[in-house]
């Protein structure tokens, strides 16, 4: 297994990587998907790659090749600005992006998996929806929904205009971490290396911009979905009807599992829930690849 971590990986962006060198133990590699997981804001792609957290670990333990990007502004990834900082910018630059990732890492697998979590999830979300020629056959997704409440978007929208924006590690631990309990001795803490810049273009979207278009961008999704929201989420609105009705967003996609997980908070790979979430993402994106002719 090729391990890679905070290089240059494609199209000039940084990140991790794990890359079987072998069959893997799912099956043959035309049996796998290539799986891309996209972080949110405030965070790198080490989101995906903590010590006893990782994603990485966990799809490379199944051979599955999986790539997690620093998006663009993140650590050694270059800065887009102006309209390209937005989501839909974002999506527009990551899939001509993964044109070359696929090209590079995914060439004996069956296609790409998007894994996204919060603003990453919206843009895997857009990335799905507009794909192009990238061979995506599936979507799973975490911290992100329908709306978002309507004192953080105003308290978002009243901060100065800059291309990052302030978000002590105090407060923002408070808010991406569920009630005391969902979650192990040693976090948020343990969580710290994995922090990243605020950048104020993509969080005015998620809370402005993303609410209004999202029902639109999710019906033009036609692979399936895999959606887990966190009751604990102080970033969404959260309760069964929500997790519902953007479940039911996506009119097109041949199926939709969507489940509200209990006990836990936004940043769910953090929490006790995450072996449970990762292993029904890595089981989710080989069913896609299974079911791929």
């Amino acid at each position: 297994m090729a391990t890679n971590t905070g290089n240059t990986l494609f199209a000039g962006l940084s990140g991790r990587l794990r890359m079987s060198t072998a069959p893997g133990n799912a099956g043959s590699p035309m049996d796998l998907p290539l799986i891309v997981a996209l972080h949110g804001g405030t965070y790198t792609s080490a989101y995906f790659d903590l010590p006893n957290y990782s994603l990485l670990d966990r799809a490379a333990a199944l051979g599955i090749p999986i790539l997690a990007v620093d998006r663009p502004g993140y650590e050694g990834s270059p800065a887009l600005y102006g309209e390209d900082a937005s989501i839909q910018g974002h999506a527009r630059f990551l899939t001509d992006a993964l044109q070359e990732a696929f090209v590079k890492y995914g060439s004996a697998t069956k296609g790409i998996v998007l894994i996204g979590h919060s603003i990453g999830a919206a843009i895997a979300t857009s990335i799905a929806a507009e794909p192009g020629d990238l061979p995506i056959l599936g979507l799973a997704i975490s911290g992100v929904g329908l709306h978002t409440p309507e004192a953080l978007a105003t308290q978002f929208a009243a901060s100065p205009e800059a291309h990052t924006m302030d978000f002590p590690v105090p407060l923002k631990d408070q808010v991406m971490f569920g009630p005391e309990g969902s979650f192990h001795p040693g976090m948020p803490q343990a969580s710290h290396p994995a922090n990243g810049p605020a950048l104020r273009r993509e969080v005015l979207d998620i809370n402005l911009v993303w609410p209004r278009d999202v029902r639109k961008i999710a019906s033009t999704v036609t692979v399936p979905v895999h959606y887990r929201q966190a009751e604990g989420d102080r970033l969404w609105i959260v309760n069964d009807e929500e997790v519902h009705s953007f479940a039911a967003a996506f009119t097109h996609s041949p199926r939709v599992d969507a489940a509200l997980l209990r006990n836990t908070g936004h940043c769910m790979d953090f929490h006790r829930i995450a072996a449970a979430l990762q292993v029904q993402q890595l089981g989710f994106a080989l069913q896609c690849a299974a079911e791929s002719v």
